[in-house]
């Protein structure tokens, strides 16, 4: 019994290559998102990956690990997108109080600055 449990643990380790490059205790990074433009096209990118992947009718061990690997640059993403956003948030509120007050310079420099991010989130 000990030996079917060792095969079968050597068996899917073997199956999993892209796991390989991670050493005991590290994890893999994934792909950065350093900018909004950057982490819309690895969310959209990997998401369809991720996809493609789950549509299929059975998982293979190799493809579990293609699922753990592209999840850290979702991670990354999804990160980098919420960070984005929260400041977007904070320039729109800008752009809110500037309406309040009839500041047109405040609501024109933050809505334009607003508008930037917006449009590469959604274009």
């Amino acid at each position: 019994m000990k030996k079917l449990a060792l095969t079968a643990l050597l068996t899917a380790m073997m199956a999993l290559p892209a796991l390989a490059e991670e050493k005991p205790g590290e994890h893999f990074e994934g792909e950065p998102s350093d900018t909004l433009a950057e982490a819309v096209a690895n969310f959209s990118k990997y998401n369809q990956e991720l996809a493609d992947l789950l549509a299929r009718d059975e998982l293979t061990m190799r493809e579990i690990g293609e699922i753990h690997v592209l999840t850290y640059t979702l991670e990354n993403a999804l990160e980098k997108i919420s960070e984005e956003v929260e400041e977007m948030a904070e320039v729109l509120e800008e752009v809110h109080l500037g309406s309040e007050t009839g500041n047109v310079e405040r609501v024109r420099t933050n809505g334009e600055i607003y508008l930037e991010s917006a449009r590469t989130l959604i274009p």
